[in-house]
């Protein structure tokens, strides 16, 4: 199995953007959880490299497309 790759300034820019999404929503890591079964902490501290299904799911939850996700890392 091949070793997974890890971009430390695209987990950052990824964590940094879902953690802004959360505070524009206004929702707590455990209310993104409980209504997703998503651990987003992992994840907005940089320390998991999620896959791309996961981040379609939580933009699906954050009411923003993929690209305009992407999009906002790239800006960071």
């Amino acid at each position: 199995m091949a070793k997974q790759i890890k971009n430390s300034k695209l987990l950052k820019g990824i964590a940094a953007v879902l953690k802004e999404l959360r505070d524009v929503k206004n929702v707590s890591q455990e209310e993104v959880y409980n209504d997703t079964n998503i651990h987003v902490g992992r994840i907005e501290t940089a320390k998991a490299n999620p896959t791309v299904s996961t981040l379609a799911a939580l933009c699906k939850y954050f009411g923003i497309s993929l690209s305009d996700f992407y999009k906002r890392v790239e800006e960071l």
